[in-house]
């Protein structure tokens, strides 16, 4: 068993790394930026596909990295774990359906609030004591699921027929441009950016290029808020106009 994950501001990473341990402690875990990732998918039978969900759906790069290595996917056994903030209907079954038509076999799906990430919309910031609430309760709810799947159950979560209406209603139908396409509407505040950097060298896409003292980017955001968190200057804005709270896992615990 190995566990493949995509994480932007280290919520679901921590979400696949806590189940994998404690369904076999000696399972090693990629980031799907891991050149190694696919090699590791190859050498196993069995894994764990962890993701946040945007919109009620798969974040760009993770639907490009599974449409990309369609092949890989055929007679492995997949368990998913879809992250979120506040809802998604059929965050696991987004990938499910593509997996399935690549060849897997999908064992279950778990769905898992945890803090939101989007740090520039007021809405959806909670005080970080309720934050931390949510990652016990979540982590609660991981250790639960263990002890099902070691017992040979499976939980179903995102999987059904329902889910996927609720996801599709919910969110998906009003938002398929943002979700469909990579995101083109980051700012930057250059009273504030010192050139420094770091949002470029932290961007899974590449899409940043600092030149010249100033900060480009280049139309490919997957919108994990990676650069939005890691801005030491808090110049970044993606979605909102303004930084509420820099949101990142290690902050909580």
């Amino acid at each position: 068993m190995v566990g493949i994950y995509f994480s932007g501001t280290g919520n679901t990473k921590h979400c696949s790394e806590y189940l994998l341990k404690r369904l076999d402690e000696n399972a090693p875990s990629y980031s799907i930026e891991n050149e190694n990732a696919i090699g590791a998918i190859r050498s196993t039978d069995e894994l764990i596909f962890a993701y946040p969900v945007y919109y009620s759906y798969l974040p760009k790069i993770v639907y490009d990295f599974i449409t990309k290595n369609a092949a890989v996917w055929k007679g492995k056994r997949i368990f998913i774990i879809a992250t979120m903030g506040l809802f998604s209907g059929d965050g696991a079954g987004c990938s499910a359906r593509l997996f399935k038509k690549y060849g897997a076999l999908v064992l279950g799906g778990l769905h898992i609030k945890m803090p939101d990430c989007i740090g520039d919309v007021k809405l959806l910031k909670k005080p970080p004591e309720e934050n931390r609430n949510i990652i016990v309760k979540a982590d609660e709810k991981i250790e639960n699921a263990a002890k099902q799947i070691l017992r040979g159950t499976y939980p179903k979560h995102g999987l059904s027929f329902a889910s996927r209406l609720i996801g599709l209603f919910g969110q998906r139908l009003y938002f398929r441009k943002k979700t469909r396409r990579y995101y083109d509407g980051i700012k930057v505040d250059t009273a504030k950016c010192i050139a420094c950097g770091k949002c470029a060298s932290v961007c899974p896409m590449k899409n940043i290029d600092v030149i010249d003292g100033a900060v480009k980017f280049n139309g490919k955001c997957t919108m994990c808020y990676r650069c939005f968190s890691d801005c030491p200057e808090q110049a970044i804005t993606i979605i909102g106009n303004k930084v509420y709270e820099q949101c990142k896992f290690e902050r909580y615990e």
